[in-house]
């Protein structure tokens, strides 16, 4: 069940449309990423995924970081620290997607992830044009 969303739908300043895709889309980011990043651990050749492993860890704190900052963006006073939080997530979700695609015809988990972080990236981008 999706309780954490079954609350923001009860709270009672619920975030806009856009921020709470983004919301839901860095929080699948960040589990992605780094469930990637052990995968990556355990595989065989894990020498050759260690930019993919760092890239994972970085995305999925900045991802974390983003969805704790949307939770709190209610006021107008924090909207140019949301737009910098957002476009940098943005960046380094395009850098771990792009690293991901690299390893992805040999290993399906960063396949996953580096759809994850396109439709993160997407949703951070939709947010900053919606907020």
């Amino acid at each position: 069940m999706d309780h954490g969303f079954q609350v923001l739908r009860t709270h009672p300043q619920p975030p806009p449309a856009a921020l709470a895709d983004c919301l839901r889309a860095c929080l699948d980011c960040a589990l992605a990423c780094s469930a990637c990043a052990d995968a990556c651990l355990s595989e065989r050749d894990c020498a050759s995924l260690v930019a993919c492993i760092r890239l994972d860890a970085g995305c999925a704190a900045a991802c974390a970081a983003t969805a704790h900052l949307l939770l709190g963006s209610g006021g107008p006073h924090d909207r140019a620290a949301l737009h910098a939080q957002l476009a940098a997530c943005a960046a380094i979700c395009a850098a771990c997607e792009a690293e991901c695609r690299r390893h992805a015809g040999h290993h399906r988990h960063c396949a996953h992830c580096a759809d994850a972080c396109r439709a993160c990236r997407e949703a951070c981008e939709a947010a900053m044009e919606a907020h």
